[in-house]
């Protein structure tokens, strides 16, 4: 494979204490330290909708010691972030080319993704990033799908910039539009005295002196040996990623049918979330899968399958109905699972 590193220059200034507005949608962050989340464990660098590192307690309870974690729907992969130390097989999917892109590219390259993040705020370079990467999106995808071990730093760095600048939904989704009637819409993108650079939550990255490069070497080396891959969810689902390697967690976070979540791929208005939920039904008795299958209360139907609720956080909109979403998440267990009554006298 051809070297895709971009140099780094060490001397290049580091990222200002400005303040992004881009801050509800991020995962909640430990105080002092904005490579943490709340639970203690490493975080994405980039806000993401629907993030669930408050719910990895209760997750990994259920999971307990297992020799292979599949996530089919990894997003800001704070899952996978957030397990406790052991040895396991690990793989992480998701259809989106530019989150598959940027858990590779930060594994083989992180001073080359850190080197085209490290930029300031600019709304003209957030605004013509975001065109380039939107008709870099399909070419870019198409990539992924046909190496396994490719890459591309400089996307996976404007990516993560413009995400953590970009205001609400619409980065890089390619839905637009541009231009209304000859003039600019600038509602969706920073505009003003905006912040710099990537910018999760306060405290801001250079609050804590630690430099973008750190933060990408240290998830570079949590994800060393996770094997990405990008499609279909159904591939990594298959008894050639799971019960062939002894028992397995399936961690599966599927867009909801309904709520104020929002993704960085389209809308499946509900079919994916139930497809998914019938695959679930199919495989629940299997003894060697421990699957958990995240959602709204009520979503699913799951016989036989243990009910566990966690408190999410509010999304990017402060609508009428957000807290109801926030506190209606919901986790099901399959049979597998370790029993809560045992999860929660702390053998695992």
């Amino acid at each position: 494979m051809a070297d895709r590193r971009v140099p780094y220059d060490a001397e290049r200034p580091r990222l200002s204490t400005g303040r992004g507005q881009n801050q509800a949608a991020a995962d909640c962050l430990l105080p002092g330290d904005p490579m943490k989340s709340l639970s203690g464990a490493l975080a994405a660098p980039f806000p993401y909708f629907g993030g669930k590192s408050m719910a990895c307690g209760t997750v990994w309870a259920a999971f307990g010691n297992v020799k292979n974690y599949v996530e089919p729907f990894c997003g800001s992969a704070a899952m996978l972030l957030g397990a406790p130390d052991g040895k396991r097989i690990e793989t992480v999917n998701d259809a989106d080319g530019f989150i598959a892109n940027f858990w590779r590219a930060v594994a083989h390259d992180p001073d080359g993704v850190a080197a085209a993040a490290d930029w300031p705020c600019n709304e003209v370079d957030l605004f013509a990033r975001h065109s380039w990467l939107v008709r870099a999106r399909d070419g870019l995808t198409d990539r992924l799908h046909g190496d396994p071990e490719y890459y591309d730093a400089k996307i996976a760095g404007w990516w993560c910039w413009g995400a953590c600048n970009w205001i609400g939904s619409g980065w890089c989704d390619g839905t637009g539009p541009w231009v209304h009637n000859g003039e600019k819409i600038v509602d969706r993108r920073v505009t003003g005295d905006a912040g710099q650079g990537i910018n999760r939550k306060l405290p801001h990255l250079g609050d804590a002196g630690k430099g973008i490069l750190e933060w990408m070497l240290a998830l570079q080396n949590r994800l060393r040996r996770v094997r990405v891959t990008c499609g279909d969810w159904r591939r990594v689902c298959e008894d050639s990623v799971t019960v062939r390697h002894g028992m397995t967690a399936v961690f599966l976070d599927p867009p909801y049918t309904a709520g104020d979540m929002d993704y960085s791929i389209a809308s499946t208005d509900g079919v994916l979330a139930r497809e998914v939920g019938d695959w679930c039904r199919d495989n629940g008795e299997n003894p060697q899968l421990r699957i958990v299958l995240c959602g709204h209360t009520g979503e699913h139907d799951l016989p036989g399958w243990s009910v566990r609720s966690w408190k999410g956080r509010k999304g990017y909109a402060l609508r009428d109905d957000s807290l109801a979403n926030v506190e209606a998440e919901t986790i099901w267990c399959s049979p597998a699972c370790i029993p809560e009554v045992i999860a929660q006298g702390g053998l695992f």
